[in-house]
């Protein structure tokens, strides 16, 4: 998955395309269902094709990703449309296998492609105007469901966090202790 530098340096560049894919877990969510989802349509007003898999037009929203050179990552917010109870019903089916989960523990991946990279099913005479489909994208954005921060009839908010970030996880995994190895917690001078 090469970044797409040429075509990103060239004077009038193709759309920028952002796809979000929300993978569940068998253990956490009763299922390993994974879903695509893009905030708009192709020029067939149909879902966005991109190397074969099929992003459903839903409206979604992503914010947040802006990284600081303070040292704290970034907690991006997630927002989807609940018109239609899709995401409620999600939570309460992951509910049933996880008590209040809230979806807490699914993998939120952000693809960040240009329209030159769409498969030609997505262009009304069936050939991609703006280039050769290919798999070239930026560099994947992959965080982790913490929290649910907002549920009502309109939309479902998410509060994300990279996997360093995730709760109950330490870093380095595996503390050294002395029976590991002996010089742990000894000064030696020399």
């Amino acid at each position: 998955m090469a970044i797409p530098t040429t075509e990103l340096q060239k004077i009038n560049p193709s759309a920028l395309i952002e796809l979000f894919v929300v993978e569940l877990n068998v253990l956490l969510h009763g299922t390993n269902e994974i879903y695509r989802f893009h905030s708009g349509t192709n020029e067939l007003n149909n879902d966005i094709v991109w190397q074969g898999n099929s992003y459903s037009r839903f409206p979604i929203q992503a914010e947040g990703f802006e990284y600081s050179g303070t040292g704290s990552l970034p907690r991006p917010t997630l927002t989807i449309s609940n018109v239609f109870g899709f995401v409620s019903a999600l939570i309460i089916n992951t509910n049933k296998v996880t008590a209040k989960n809230d979806l807490q523990g699914a993998k939120f991946t952000r693809i960040r492609t240009l329209a030159s990279s769409l498969d030609a099913i997505n262009f009304t005479d069936g050939t991609n105007p703006f280039g050769t489909p290919n798999s070239n994208e930026l560099p994947q954005e992959i965080y982790f469901i913490d929290r649910k921060t907002t549920e009502n009839r309109e939309f479902v908010q998410f509060e994300c966090v990279s996997v360093l970030d995730l709760q109950g996880i330490r870093v380095p995994k595996r503390q050294i202790t002395r029976k590991d190895f002996d010089g742990v917690g000894t000064f030696i001078n020399t």
